[in-house]
């Protein structure tokens, strides 16, 4: 069986108690990056075998691993930070799964999205999840095809380009389009910043430096 396993987007002791247990009972662990999850494994009191699996190597790797599933081996699958598969590697592994017959569990837990877009006040009986917009070819024609839906979208940006995404929103969507930035969940510092797609883009325009991980969640038009 192949366990996708959510880990902690911000304080660690968000992890589960069954997703504790089965990454020590595990044969071998998938890990986006080896550092970062022997830190957390560390932490954990956890001693078991990792293997890289990332966007750049996934290609290569998912056949070995199907081989190891199909000689009855249990692996769990973990990213830096969230649950696998949520703009993080793990669709093509658990593709393979199915089509080869391997069973797939991914347990509940953490991913950044929820929580923002919970915790917005903006509509959530529909929305549609963007994740990463295209950094630069098709960038613009997403914006134009995003800003004509009447359901919330929900996108993920980095600090380097939260400026930029918060300026296209204005020009795309309109300046008085609500909008609400999440910053940092469930880290000391988390923020939730809801607003007028100006008065936002105001207040970050403002900061001396910007940092984090941000979920921005839009209003619908």
């Amino acid at each position: 069986m192949l366990y996708l396993v959510p880990t902690p987007i911000g304080n660690l002791g968000d992890i589960s108690i069954r997703s504790k247990e089965i990454l020590a009972d595990a044969d071998l662990i998938l890990a986006e990056d080896t550092r970062n999850t022997g830190k957390l494994l560390k932490l954990l009191e956890i001693e078991n075998k990792m293997w890289s699996f990332h966007a750049h190597n996934e290609h290569h790797q998912v056949e070995k691993v199907i081989e190891l599933l199909e000689s009855e081996s249990t692996i769990a699958m973990v990213t830096d930070a969230g649950t696998p598969g949520i703009s993080d590697p793990g669709y093509l592994l658990v593709k393979a799964c199915h089509e080869a017959e391997i069973q797939v569990s991914c347990l509940p837990g953490a991913t950044a999205f929820v929580p923002a877009l919970a915790s917005s006040g903006i509509p959530s009986d529909k929305f549609f999840f963007e994740g990463f917009l295209p950094q630069k070819k098709g960038r613009q024609t997403r914006w134009q095809e995003l800003s004509e839906l009447t359901y919330t979208i929900v996108l993920y940006e980095s600090p380097y380009r939260v400026l930029k995404c918060l300026q296209e929103i204005v020009h795309h969507c309109g300046a008085e389009r609500i909008v609400c930035v999440v910053r940092e969940i469930s880290k000391i510092h988390e923020e939730v910043k809801r607003g007028l797609a100006s008065d936002i883009l105001e207040d970050f325009k403002n900061r001396p430096s910007i940092k984090g991980e941000f979920v921005i969640i839009v209003a619908g038009k």
